[in-house]
């Protein structure tokens, strides 16, 4: 008799991935910062794909309002992005992300 151990694959955190997190995972996070659905800094790492897509879910219905555009958020939402964003993107170039694309994306 065999048996058979099935182990639920985690995520490893926006921290842990290659340059910080500059997926759409990452920014998945960083508007659920935006939209206060995590707490500000918190990477999501152990969480599973169920958690994963109740959180994309939750973090479409919250851009719902203002039809996926930033532009249309309010003051307070607005700086709150574009300084989450800003930080993001400034990081992941230091660790050497380049937001060109190469020949082959």
């Amino acid at each position: 008799m065999s048996i058979i151990q099935s182990r639920t694959k985690t995520y490893a955190g926006i921290d842990n991935e290659e340059h910080n997190g500059m997926t759409m995972t990452g920014r998945i996070i960083r508007d659920a910062w935006v939209f206060g659905l995590l707490p500000e800094g918190e990477g999501f790492a152990g969480k599973n794909a169920g958690d994963l897509q109740n959180l994309f879910e939750a973090v479409h219905k919250a851009w719902e309002p203002y039809g996926q555009l930033p532009s249309r958020l309010p003051t307070e939402l607005a700086e709150r992005h574009a300084r989450i964003h800003a930080e993001a993107v400034e990081r992941a170039k230091g660790m050497g992300w380049d937001a060109e694309l190469g020949e082959d994306d």
